[in-house]
């Protein structure tokens, strides 16, 4: 038992210069690092969701929509987020390496809660990416059909959008879609694409894909103020009432449906090992991003609820649709554009993450060898970059968007969680350790910061937790045939 709860030492957490990434970021890059993770499938995609509701195939209803009071939910949001987001800055400051809250976890907690961490985290990240990349394929249809463009159904859908749906028209698709051997041929095409082509930008190099994110970061921002200048001309009193239909109740699951979209600032930590002066520049770019970010959520959703009525929200493309709803055709198909970029973004963001997660896990003897290569010139963990892009693209192609999203939360939750926890534990254990940067009030922000991600797990639904926890249980194992008898700090 102690051997399994053994910290790392934080000085053997500090990688030398022959086997560390290379530092080319600034402060600037983890900004609009963290604006390319958190402004896009959120905030393009599932702010409809959080808005309406969700109901399943039969009508019911999953969970409750916040309606206008959505502003309140993505408030929660930030408040929860800005605590961990503390937490994290503190703990990332101390431990410039790239495995985020696996490595952190590793310091803190110990060798089997920094597994269950990595483990967890590929579900933020690969995972989350899966339902980012389907989102992007809707409204890459939306952009073609403003050319005139439509394509087929069956090699736009994946087999579990079509078999999930509550639509009967993408429903019905299980039974026109062509077939081989009796079984239907329902796959994302589009998602599969773009998923391979962010991985061939990502083998370019981390200066390269930082300066191709900045890019569309400014695209995105762009797209995003063109549609309140429109939509803020177009607002109605009529729509904001009843402003919180649910209650607290939809507030609460409203920010739940939509945490997925917050963890941009997790994906920071992720590049602390390539960000040059990691100890001034990872806290401004946790915290900096994130207050941004949430500025920018509260005043989309403000003049999204007051376009349309919320009712009319509960689809793939909300921003577009409402425009559409409004007159504003060309305007749609503009931010269509600006979402296709938006969430490519995305995609290359939290796929830059994952595969260093799995570089630092490997490089600590938890994952087979070949993960912890890197590129010799370049300097990237070009193996697990190529592996990871291959099987998210694969899910991409027959996956469904709203399955992922609940994974994707409960797992990121989790993780914000253990980190709050964990830079508590390291102020007790290790109170003269030199800390560039320090969580003020450390221990109401610890406790609270634990607790408000623990609040916004419980408004997941009960299949959330089913999954998470066999998920949980399949890393568990893993780590007792492999990563226990494998370990270097064991060893």
């Amino acid at each position: 038992m102690n051997q399994l709860f053994r910290r790392k030492p934080i000085a053997e957490l500090l990688p030398d210069s022959e086997h560390s990434l290379k530092r080319v970021m600034g402060a600037g890059d983890l900004i609009m690092l963290a604006i390319g993770a958190v402004i896009g499938a959120g905030i393009f995609g599932a702010i409809g969701t959080a808005a309406a509701g969700q109901t399943d195939a039969a009508g019911h209803v999953v969970r409750l929509g916040a309606g206008p009071a959505l502003v309140f939910s993505f408030l929660l949001l930030g408040g929860a987020c800005a605590l961990a987001a503390l937490c994290y800055a503190e703990l990332a400051a101390m431990i410039p390496q790239a495995g985020s809250a696996y490595a952190y976890s590793y310091a803190t907690l110990g060798e089997l809660v920094a597994w269950i961490i990595g483990w967890d985290l590929i579900l933020e990240y690969a995972v989350g990416n899966v339902a980012v990349a389907i989102s992007w394929g809707d409204y890459f249809r939306t952009l073609l059909a403003g050319f005139g463009l439509n394509l087929p159904a069956w090699i736009s859908t994946g087999y579990r959008t079509a078999l999930l749906s509550s639509d009967p028209a993408v429903h019905g698709l299980l039974d026109s879609a062509p077939r081989i051997a009796g079984i239907p041929i329902l796959v994302n095409i589009p998602a599969f694409g773009i998923v391979m082509v962010i991985t061939w930008l990502l083998l370019r190099g981390a200066k390269e894909s930082s300066t191709a994110n900045n890019i569309m970061v400014a695209i995105k921002l762009a797209a995003l103020a063109l549609f309140v200048f429109v939509g803020a001309t177009h607002l109605h009193a009529a729509n904001f009432h009843p402003f919180a239909p649910n209650g607290f109740s939809g507030i609460h699951q409203g920010a739940a449906i939509v945490f997925f979209a917050y963890i941009g600032f997790d994906a920071i930590s992720t590049a602390a090992e390539e960000t040059r002066d990691p100890q001034r520049n990872l806290p401004i770019g946790i915290l900096g991003g994130l207050a941004i970010c949430t500025a920018i959520y509260v005043i989309v959703g403000f003049v999204l609820t007051g376009m349309v009525p919320y009712t009319e929200l509960a689809v793939a493309d909300p921003l577009a649709k409402a425009l559409q709803l409004a007159g504003f055709n060309a305007v749609g198909w503009i931010v269509a554009l600006g979402a296709v970029v938006s969430m490519s973004a995305v995609l290359l963001v939290f796929q830059y993450g994952q595969p260093r997660i799995f570089f630092a896990m490997a490089r600590d003897g938890l994952l087979p060898q070949w993960a912890a290569k890197l590129h010799p010139t370049r300097r990237i963990p070009y193996a697990t970059t190529l592996v990871t892009g291959i099987v998210v693209a694969v899910a991409s192609l027959v996956g469904d968007a709203a399955e992922t999203y609940d994974l994707t939360n409960i797992g990121t939750l989790f993780a914000f969680a253990l980190v709050c926890t964990g830079v508590l534990v390291l102020r007790v254990k290790e109170p003269e350790r030199p800390r560039p940067f320090r969580v003020p009030l450390i221990w109401p922000v610890a406790l609270l910061g634990t607790a408000a991600c623990l609040f916004i797990m419980v408004g997941l639904p009960y299949q959330a937790w089913e999954r998470f926890l066999v998920w949980l249980g399949i890393g568990l194992v893993l780590y007792f045939v492999y990563g226990m008898t494998h370990s270097r700090l064991r060893r």
